[in-house]
């Protein structure tokens, strides 16, 4: 199986061209080396891959036939990522947060305005 479906088919990456982009950006190595979206992955194969602010470290364990639903990807993928960076993806999202003062009230038009910039 191809290394863009693979990642796309274990929920490494939400869509195959990202999956694809990311390979070709050099956020995807395979067993430490660059390597190209066509490339052919086979059970006991490192992979690395950027995907957000996680770097995952996944060992391949099978090949599924289409993307298969999140209970069933450990079947085929075992994740070998630290927890320091699950713990490093959860901090930075939570500082992220733009807080607003219970009771507020809706936000006025340029509130919204000034909140929506942010979250670009």
């Amino acid at each position: 199986m191809r290394l863009d479906l693979w990642l796309w088919a274990v929920r490494v990456y939400k869509t195959r061209p990202l999956a694809v982009e990311a390979i070709k950006g050099g956020h995807v190595k395979l067993n430490g080396q660059p390597t190209k979206p066509a490339r052919e992955v086979h059970p006991g194969e490192l992979i690395t891959a950027q995907a957000g602010a996680i770097q995952r470290t996944l060992r391949v364990i099978g090949n599924p036939n289409a993307r298969i639903g999140a209970p069933l990807v450990p079947q085929f993928a075992e994740d070998l990522t630290p927890p320091e960076e699950y713990q490093k993806a959860k901090e930075s999202g939570l500082s992220a947060l733009p807080i607003r003062p219970k009771g507020a009230g809706r936000p006025t038009k340029k509130e919204r305005r000034n909140l929506d910039s942010l979250n670009l």
